[in-house]
């Protein structure tokens, strides 16, 4: 675990790898430089956001993407960057799922002078040369601050993405675990929802409501995806809106869910600021150019150097702020009503 840096105290660290540099000496004009990317899919909202801020970024810098989707299986994953590593792209930018699988991605990279960035969550025991995320345990605090707050007694369903939902859940648990050593909550059911897939989601809760005659107070959803199945089961039993559910990422979906009371909150990761600073970052390693760190991250294996982006919850209350004035959503796409 590290230490969450506060919201507007930063430390800058010039850092740079080495002395590399794609520059021609004589005329100082880049070569076009090739960037593999790795990200789980292209459904979600805050992952289409991702990609297109990713494109973006590479068009203003004159580099190129290349962008393949692994749906969270490790076997697609390795061999999607093994034809990265083939193609001879520069440098790598990996959402890292599998601990082992990624430790060898980053050795055969390395092993033809490909660097690799860790991509929103950190890659352990490899050895990774950069890490571009947010404050995933940040991120679990939040959903543990909001769920106690709104339900400081009572019976709860935890539930963790497999896999790379670990932060989240230890953020969480600095404000549950009080809770459950005085006895004031009571942890109904505690389950990996594997694959972060819905229908996972869905069938668990569904079970526990089926097979307990347990009140459901609330539940800790790591994000909002998953929190859309756990209210479709709740609502199977007319407990939605009456059972506090977690979020994170902001989908439009869940943002409604908000404005309709099913949902408590959900957390947004500016990931269009994320998507960029990787971008940016990975054209600054390939050119050997100065990187202002803002942290050293322990990955089981080395301190890697980090760029981490805070994230910032959303409720009812600031909607309008978080989301509509910095442009992720217009007003009338989340007020609007389904015919």
């Amino acid at each position: 675990m590290y230490v969450s840096i506060p919201d507007v105290f930063y430390v800058p660290v010039r850092y740079s790898l080495n002395n590399e540099t794609l520059f021609n000496s004589t005329q100082n004009i880049p070569r076009q430089i090739l960037i593999g990317v790795s990200l789980p899919n292209q459904r979600e909202d805050r992952l289409i956001r991702d990609a297109v801020a990713m494109k973006k970024e590479a068009d203003a810098q004159g580099a190129t993407l290349k962008i393949d989707y692994f749906e969270f299986d490790p076997v697609k994953q390795a061999e999607q960057v093994a034809e990265m590593i083939k193609e001879k792209v520069n440098i790598i930018i990996i959402a890292s799922i599998d601990e082992e699988s990624t430790k060898k991605l980053v050795e055969d990279a390395h092993a033809v002078g490909i660097k690799m960035i860790s991509y929103e969550v950190i890659a352990k025991n490899s050895d990774i040369d950069f890490f571009v995320g947010f404050n995933n345990i940040r991120v679990g605090e939040l959903q543990g601050r909001y769920l106690t707050s709104y339900v400081p007694k009572g019976n709860y369903i935890l539930l963790s993405g497999s896999p790379k939902g670990e932060q989240f859940k230890e953020g969480a648990m600095e404000y549950i675990t009080p809770l459950v050593i005085n006895r004031s909550v009571k942890i109904i059911a505690d389950k990996l929802v594997e694959g972060w897939l819905p229908i996972n989601a869905y069938t668990i809760v569904s079970d526990i409501l089926n097979n307990v005659t347990d009140k459901i107070d609330g539940v800790l959803a790591p994000n909002d995806a998953t929190a859309g199945a756990v209210i479709a089961a709740l609502s199977e039993h007319g407990l939605a809106g009456k059972t506090a559910v977690t979020g994170q990422d902001a989908d439009l979906a869940a943002v409604k869910r908000i404005v309709d009371g099913t949902q408590l909150m959900t957390v947004f990761k500016d990931s269009r600021e994320l998507a960029k600073t990787a971008v940016d970052t990975a054209i600054k390693l390939v050119n050997g150019s100065v990187i202002d760190v803002t942290n050293d991250i322990n990955n089981g294996l080395k301190d890697v150097p980090s760029i981490l982006v805070n994230p910032i919850a959303v409720d009812k209350s600031n909607i309008d702020k978080t989301l509509v004035a910095t442009g992720i959503y217009k007003k009338d796409e989340i007020f609007k009503r389904l015919n």
